[in-house]
């Protein structure tokens, strides 16, 4: 019986309290990520994979386990393929999210079962497969798979002022994927798509030759109500 093991309590699975977090614990949620990505792509043990899925789940497993271990991140989770609060029948890639305590981020509160911060992986380049747009990391014209396309839609973290894009560069470089990604911003711009304009742009925040991790930044508006959603670029070179 449970309640005959001293290891059972009746307050199992109930939150420790609240803790409270300015919003710059969100960034700093995404500068935690950014230096584990090297860390998980030069481990010894990590198999060689190229999938985005694989990827991604690999990267997850590391996350759990540094933040089990990083004072101040101690408190979070990470899980892969979480169901968008706003629309259930699309999924986000990564997400952390509470573990153990409810999370209170600018009057609004998260708990466990809840995401803090929505983040989209993308590999790069986009895989040379069948109806798969090359721009793809930031629109598609074949879908709605286009990363930045999905947030500035509203299909993935409408509820969200702070996002976050994993880029796995498997080839060239971020310095490379910086002039594409921006070539095909201005492109959407001049074809006078819906919602796309220069202000779209990324801006790189950092980049460090040694680790091979690029951290950039853009803004976009979203809907018709015209609110901005903020995006934090996470490139890690993969090769």
């Amino acid at each position: 019986m449970l309640a005959s093991n001293p290891n059972y309590s009746a307050a199992s699975g109930a939150l420790g309290g609240d803790v409270q977090k300015p919003l710059t614990f969100l960034y700093e949620v995404i500068d935690f990520i950014a230096a584990e990505l090297p860390r998980w792509r030069d481990r010894p043990d990590r198999a060689n994979e190229a999938a985005e899925t694989r990827l991604t789940s690999q990267l997850c497993g590391h996350l759990n386990s540094a933040a089990r271990l990083a004072a101040g991140f101690d408190i979070l989770q990470f899980r892969v393929e979480e169901p968008d609060e706003q629309d259930r029948k699309r999924t986000i890639d990564l997400v952390p999210a509470p573990c153990g305590f409810a999370i209170v981020v600018e009057g609004r509160r998260y708990v466990d079962l809840e995401t803090l911060l929505p983040i989209e992986c993308k590999r790069l380049p986009t895989p040379r497969e069948n109806n798969r747009d090359e721009r793809e990391y930031v629109f598609s014209g074949n879908s709605t798979q286009g990363g930045i396309q999905r947030f500035k839609s509203g299909y993935h973290g409408a509820g969200h002022s702070v996002g976050a894009m994993i880029g796995y560069v498997q080839e060239n470089t971020t310095t490379y994927w910086h002039e594409r990604t921006d070539d095909w911003i201005r492109g959407l711009a001049a074809a006078r798509s819906p919602g796309w304009g220069e202000d779209d742009l990324l801006q790189l925040d950092k980049y460090d030759s040694t680790l091979r991790v690029a951290i950039l930044g853009s803004r976009h508006k979203r809907g018709t109500d015209r609110t901005e959603v903020e995006l934090r670029h996470l490139w890690l070179q993969m090769n």
